[in-house]
């Protein structure tokens, strides 16, 4: 659970939602490379994610030509999503057109979704500056990238950012040049990057640790499969999750193998609220909710009728339920006891009739 100090620490607002330890989590549908290169699924998908009850869907704002060059590397990564690709023809695959952009933010803003995107390079924070993005978001291979993050800092707008692979060290590096250039909104996720993610990978307790270091509002950008994972961490104090999402998974795409389809979507919409909703507070003792319920505890009763003056014994009453009579902790006080008058079977047992 986190310890940090919740009324200390900086809510972050992207228009007009707060984002805080005391709001239910912000969910974030990451479209990626999912439209396949379609402009009209790119518009599917913001529909379904709309409609699956996310805060937000984001984009990725690069080229190929931004990230790397033809022939530098091939990913060599057994069991990832990815393995055998040549880098820079996976960024072509994946990429978002440039020229899809205003159109998805209209379609986005249309269906009541904030939507931003993650720049890779500084011409893209240009790009995303001319339409306005309300946020920006720093994926953790970028996070050392601190000429990126300088100019990231300088839009003024609140900052997301994934820490996968980031040591504490390099954490607090990326932290102070966002600060010091002027980032007043930040958020920082765990995350990790590796695609698909293993759950015994994900450490999700380090997720309290994380704010309290940095006295921010914190989440999870999370590859694993399905929503377990998300969930969990709302109870660690996750207050943003970040998942990839798709419209059907047989549909195949670069981040398909690891996307949410839209039913799960929604049920990690779902399921996160009702995790923050059980946080609750520290509290012992009989609810609202519980007080009928207390009927249904055990006490003291007559089992067989008893005369003016007769022994209680186990064989005249019992700990049964309801909880009508007296509490079954005083029964070796009542046994020997004699009655002070007679006593129909089911009747429970007060103190007033002992002798």
């Amino acid at each position: 659970m986190f310890t940090g100090n919740q009324e200390k620490m900086h809510n972050v607002t992207i228009e007009g939602i707060t984002i805080g330890q005391q709001y239910k989590p912000f969910i974030i549908a990451e479209m990626s490379g999912n439209h396949n290169q379609s402009l009209e699924r790119a518009f599917k998908i913001v529909d379904a994610a709309a409609e699956a009850g996310v805060h937000a869907i984001k984009l990725q704002t690069y080229t190929a030509d931004t990230m790397t060059m033809m022939g530098l590397i091939t990913i060599n990564a057994p069991g990832s999503a990815w393995h055998g690709r040549e880098l820079y023809n996976l960024y072509k695959e994946a990429h978002t057109p440039w020229e899809w952009h205003k159109d998805i933010f209209k379609r986005a803003k249309k269906r009541g979704l904030i939507v931003f995107s993650t720049p890779f390079d500084e011409t893209a924070v240009d790009f995303l500056m001319e339409l306005d993005a309300p946020a920006y978001k720093i994926a953790s291979f970028e996070c050392t990238h601190m000429p990126l993050l300088k100019k990231i800092a300088k839009t003024g707008k609140p900052v997301i950012m994934s820490t996968g692979m980031a040591t504490l060290a390099e954490i607090e590096e990326s932290v102070k040049v966002l600060r010091d250039a002027g980032c007043n909104d930040l958020i920082l996720l765990k995350c990790t990057s590796s695609y698909p993610a293993s759950p015994v990978d994900s450490n999700i307790t380090t997720i309290p640790n994380l704010a309290d270091n940095f006295n921010c509002i914190v989440g999870l950008s999370d590859h694993t499969l399905g929503i377990g994972v998300a969930v969990a961490s709302v109870a660690l104090g996750a207050r943003v999750i970040e998942k990839h999402f798709t419209l059907d998974r047989t549909e195949g795409g670069v981040d398909s193998a690891f996307s949410l389809e839209p039913d799960e979507m929604r049920a990690l919409v779902k399921e996160t609220k009702n995790a923050f909703d059980a946080l609750g507070q520290i509290k012992y003792g009989t609810t609202k909710s519980e007080e009928n319920s207390l009927r249904f505890r055990r006490s003291i009763y007559v089992i067989k009728d008893i005369r003016k003056g007769e022994v209680f014994t186990n064989k005249n009453i019992k700990i049964i339920r309801p909880g009508d009579g007296i509490a079954p902790k005083y029964i070796d006080l009542i046994l020997g006891k004699k009655a002070r008058q007679g006593l129909k079977r089911a009747t429970p047992l007060t103190f007033d009739v002992l002798l």
